[in-house]
């Protein structure tokens, strides 16, 4: 067999795990990658970003639509830090990315060499494993164990560095084996029957039972499981942030999102459960407010596939550490059929509550400025629940996940733990690359600045992703902070903003703007019908707020409506 590069076989070994897209930007030190890249553009499409965080946020959006490992690439330097939120954002979600960044040649490593930098010390707390290539022979078996780390068990961000001369170095009798499992990389087993007769005996005799389901359920694709286990046990459900969309919103059995601006019920009632069922979820300080006071008195089953989550933050009944599908399947057939009418009706009078302070007037709202949750209400009755929705962080998030009626799994993509603004436009991206579904990316004016020239990108490769920027010339979740507990002393908030239209159109996206509620449902409907990307600004109420809200460092019942 003839002789091929490293780079080659980085490129066909990126094939044999059948990868089709890649996100990147070249440079210098990744240049030969990129020539042997150019080899092979009938097999793989390649994306030029604008910014490689972008690269890493698009690998993301891919991924979480797939359930397979996106991937990007970047040159040394600066290209790989501008990797990194990407990256810390994947860890924190559990987004299965591989990342190949570029590196200056291994006689120079160390020697502050042009566009060098560590890239395997800075990105060892934030990857699940990060290695340094730098001898081509390495590069098969390297990519495989990537892959086979970035998505399996509970999924996460892996580093790839390939100093130059390994892309350069020739090597013989390419193969490739896809990696099937890892002597010292230890998957939780199946759950024990001593384990699930513990559940079931817990299930079964409960008077007050609560299923708190987490982002475990969407990336084992357990959504049916889910369902059957809700509907056989009679149990409420109520979903975290990532967990929206496992469980759909027009369910009898569902009660609404947990959290700090999650539904009142889920959060007001969850310390009278008796019995809490938390599947795929790791106790979030946003989920729980002040521990101390969370779940105070409630027998604890915790399903979960990394067991450093068990006992972290609460301790658990039982605990059950394996796949959440696996083990649901198995409580479905050992479960007692059962009902709970006295304690949903509690959690339908909190909803009442809720929808008379808070949901019924913003939704009906005839003012003439729009209202953020009014705009979500409606593309969400326009959409029927069934589009993907890319959420970025602040208020415009909260209310793209507590209004839009989720109705389809893998339909809510955002940056939880990170909290990574910016985050939206990227990952709509990917997103729309791996879907045929409508994706819609919600974006406040803040976020929108920090990855706008990626509209650019949309342009060049034409990629639909549908953006409605919600914009209030506010930096609106810490000016709602700054007013509720900092007596309005509004410090740095204030935007004075670009013509988001002018510029989306400057870089060749079809764009509107809405001032006046009148406007907005027409609007919404030329968006949909468009063919391509386009953006939509709605200039909503200023000073909006998300409500309701656990205040910080309180506990889940001082949740405030008002």
């Amino acid at each position: 067999m003839s002789k091929i590069s490293g780079s080659h076989a980085l490129i066909k070994s990126l094939l044999a795990e059948n990868v089709k897209t890649i996100f990147g930007y070249p440079g210098g030190a990744i240049m030969p990658i990129y020539d042997a890249l150019y080899d092979y553009q009938d097999q793989i499409r390649h994306i030029l970003v604008r910014h490689e965080q972008g690269a890493a946020h698009a690998a993301e959006g891919f991924a979480r639509i797939t359930g397979t490992p996106g991937v990007c690439f970047a040159t040394s330097g600066p290209g790989a830090t501008n990797l990194v939120t990407g990256i810390a954002d994947a860890m924190m979600d559990s987004v299965p990315i591989v990342c190949i960044t570029g590196q200056v040649a291994s006689s120079a490593l160390g020697t502050d060499a042009f566009q060098e930098t560590d890239v395997i010390g800075i990105t060892i707390p934030i990857t699940k494993w990060n290695y340094q290539v730098s001898r081509a022979a390495e590069i098969p078996d390297i990519i495989a164990k990537a892959f086979y780390i970035a998505g399996t068990g509970r999924p996460g961000p892996v580093l790839i560095d390939i100093t130059k001369d390994a892309q350069f170095e020739m090597i013989e009798n390419f193969s490739y084996k896809k990696m099937e499992k890892h002597p010292t990389y230890f998957l939780p087993p199946s759950p024990t029957p001593e384990k699930l007769s513990a559940a079931v005996d817990l299930i079964n005799r409960a008077e007050r039972p609560l299923i708190l389901a987490g982002h475990g359920i969407l990336i084992s694709k357990a959504e049916k499981a889910l369902v059957e286990f809700a509907e056989k046990s009679g149990i409420p459900v109520a979903c975290t942030l990532h967990g929206l969309s496992s469980f759909p919103t027009g369910h009898a059995n569902y009660v609404g999102m947990l959290g700090m601006h999650g539904n009142y019920g889920p959060n007001y009632l969850c310390n009278e459960a008796d019995v809490v069922i938390a599947v795929g979820m790791r106790f979030d300080d946003r989920v729980t407010g002040k521990v101390d006071s969370y779940l105070p008195n409630s027998k604890i089953i915790h399903i979960e596939i990394d067991i450093a989550e068990i006992d972290k933050v609460k301790k658990a009944e039982v605990a059950i550490c394996a796949d959440a599908k696996e083990v649901l399947v198995a409580l479905n057939s050992l479960i007692q059929k059962k009902s709970y009418p006295i304690w949903m009706e509690k959690f339908k009078a909190c909803y009442q509550e809720e929808y008379q302070v808070v949901i019924g007037e913003a939704i009906n709202y005839n003012g003439s400025k729009p209202r953020m949750i009014q705009t979500i209400h409606m593309l969400s009755e326009k959409t029927e629940g069934k589009a993907v929705i890319v959420g970025d962080v602040g208020q415009h998030q909260m209310m793209a996940a507590r209004y839009y009626q989720y109705q389809l799994p893998d339909s809510w993509i955002t940056s939880g733990g990170l909290g990574t603004m910016g985050f939206a436009l990227p990952a709509a991206m990917g997103a729309k690359v791996a879907t045929d579904r409508e994706v819609i990316a919600i974006i406040g004016d803040g976020c929108f600045q920090m990855t706008i020239q990626e509209l650019a990108t949309l342009v060049q490769d034409n990629i639909a992703v549908k953006v409605i920027v919600l914009n209030n010339n506010f930096l609106g979740m810490v000016r709602q902070w700054q007013e509720l507990f900092f007596e309005k002393r509004y410090s740095f908030v204030e935007l004075k903003n670009p013509d988001f239209v002018m510029v989306a159109q400057g870089m060749g996206v079809t764009a509107s703007r809405v001032t006046d509620s009148s406007e907005l449902s027409a609007a919404i409907d030329v968006m949909l019908a468009h063919q391509g990307p386009y953006v939509l600004e709605v200039k909503v109420e200023r000073e909006d707020n998300v409500f309701p809200m656990v205040p910080a460092g309180q506990g889940v019942r001082d949740i405030r409506l008002k």
